[in-house]
């Protein structure tokens, strides 16, 4: 029982992070959009950041795939 209510609070915790989460969002957006009107390179750099932090749980996964598929492999 006492998993159950763990649960519902991570949950709970969780969905009052998103909503600061959105506003973050937009005002990274307005510094980055008023940083790349007026010359600065801020947006491209805030750009390559998230591409960088997109890849890596993919990479992360592709390796535990592999290493799922050889031990797997192995043991047949």
């Amino acid at each position: 029982m006492e998993s159950r209510s763990s649960k519902y609070i991570v949950l709970f915790i969780f969905l009052l992070i998103v909503d600061f989460a959105f506003g973050q969002c937009s005002m990274c957006r307005a510094v980055s959009e008023s940083n790349l009107k007026s010359g600065g390179a801020a947006a491209i750099g805030l750009n390559n950041g998230i591409m960088y932090l997109m890849a890596f749980p993919y990479i992360m996964i592709a390796g535990v795939a592999f290493l799922w598929y050889r031990h797997r492999k192995a043991s047949q």
